[in-house]
């Protein structure tokens, strides 16, 4: 059985960059890379969907998650649990066993 073969990083943007150029067919690309030309499409639309991240500045947290914003959700979450069990209690107070007990 033949193995995969895995292609670096490195390898795949260099490319999918000619790719992006159309200084080449994909079937020549194909050709010269050994690669199937839906790879290279693969590899390519890829390449100009991550290309903003490229942008992105050193250190900056993804998606603007905030430490405040994580802290208010922990809080809410916490308050959320405790009423669900006030109100598992009581149910389970008022309607006795036909009540459901989590």
């Amino acid at each position: 059985m033949k193995k995969r073969k895995t292609h670096s990083a490195d390898f795949k943007a260099k490319v999918a960059l000619e790719a992006i150029r159309e200084e080449q067919t994909l079937a020549e690309l194909s050709k010269k890379y050994g690669v199937h030309p839906n790879q290279i499409s693969t590899w390519k639309r890829a390449a100009i969907e991550n290309m903003s991240t490229a942008f992105i500045k050193k250190g900056a947290e993804p998606n603007g998650i905030d430490a405040a914003e994580v802290e208010k959700l922990h809080s809410k979450i916490g308050q959320l649990v405790v009423e669900r069990d006030f109100l598992a209690n009581a149910s389970h107070q008022l309607l006795g066993k036909r009540g459901k007990k989590w």
